[in-house]
């Protein structure tokens, strides 16, 4: 069932008119999808107008781009300066049809390409997005995030430059801070020491920078479970299936008699596994986890007499 609109501008329902006219009762209808609008092939009365298109969005200009009729752009992104929506003028030098453009018009295609590139980043706002997004595009690689956290970071980011907060710091230390705030929000296991070491950028600098994003955007973060930090540390030290599930185990009686509270998560992982590779006897020792976990050995010694007691061992 669908609508029609009569002279008199009424909208009725189309029931039994779908194949036929409902002017002169003939047909057949003929759906333009060029210009959105069904219309009856004998009187040519306009029975529909701007209909939707449903179908897949795509064009090609060669052959080779026919073959592959896929939808065209991508996807909107917070963690590009312009969120991907700006214009991109091609560098194929070819029109419509596929044929190559003329000397002249080439040299004046590639001064408007030029300055349509220095247009999208004349704001001085728009210029230190672009360098923060680069920088971000580089820490994510390295840290190997997925593009959840990649999005939220950029989020951050652009709160924090409608506050104000970027001028006279460094963009480098601000965005690696919301990268970080990033990876607390989501649960991700990467420690500041982590974001620091890749960045370039002292610890410290890191850290007061984050607590600036905490403070001034009332951010609200969720408490680690180090239950998460058990599968990348088992993985740096080749520790076995059964290792990994006796320090879960560990981790859980932990956390019902709130001997977890306010510990760092990744240190408490730590001393579970090696509680756990003890148990299980497993041969590693206090430095292999504690390298691993980028923690010290002291750190690991000082979490195992808790766990010890919990354990009775």
């Amino acid at each position: 069932m669908s609508l029609i609109r009569t002279e008199s501008g009424d909208l009725k329902k189309l029931e039994r008119f779908v194949d036929r006219c409902p002017r002169c009762g003939k047909g057949p209808l003929v759906n333009d999808s060029a210009g959105g609008e069904l219309f009856c092939s004998n009187c040519g009365y306009v029975i529909k107008e701007k209909l939707a298109e449903t179908g897949p969005e795509w064009r090609a200009f060669s052959q080779e781009e026919k073959n592959n009729r896929s939808h065209t752009g991508s996807p909107s992104s917070l963690a590009m300066h312009d969120m991907g929506l700006s214009t991109v003028i091609g560098v194929s030098d070819r029109d419509a049809s596929g044929k190559s453009l003329p000397a002249s018009m080439k040299s004046t295609i590639e001064r408007l390409r030029t300055w349509d590139g220095r247009s999208q980043v004349h704001a001085s706002m728009d210029r230190n997005r672009r360098q923060a997004f680069s920088e971000l595009d580089r820490l994510a690689d390295k840290l190997n995030v997925n593009d959840a956290v990649i999005e939220k970071s950029a989020y951050i980011y652009r709160k924090a430059l409608e506050r104000g907060l970027i001028r006279g710091r460094s963009i480098s230390a601000l965005i690696a801070a919301a990268l970080y705030a990033a990876c607390r929000d989501t649960e991700t296991p990467r420690t500041l020491k982590d974001i620091a070491m890749i960045s370039n950028i002292r610890k410290k600098e890191i850290a007061r920078c984050y607590r600036l994003l905490f403070r001034e955007l009332d951010l609200r973060m969720p408490v680690v479970d180090p239950v998460k930090c058990i599968a990348r540390i088992a993985s740096r030290t080749g520790l076995q299936e059964r290792t990994k599930r006796r320090a879960m185990e560990i981790l859980r009686r932990a956390e019902e008699t709130r001997t977890s509270a306010g510990k760092d998560p990744m240190g408490l992982a730590a001393a579970a596994l090696y509680v756990a590779c003890v148990m299980e006897n497993e041969n590693k020792t206090q430095k292999d986890i504690a390298e691993a976990a980028s923690v010290t050995e002291v750190t690991i010694r000082n979490r195992y007499k808790g766990l010890k007691a919990i354990l009775n061992i």
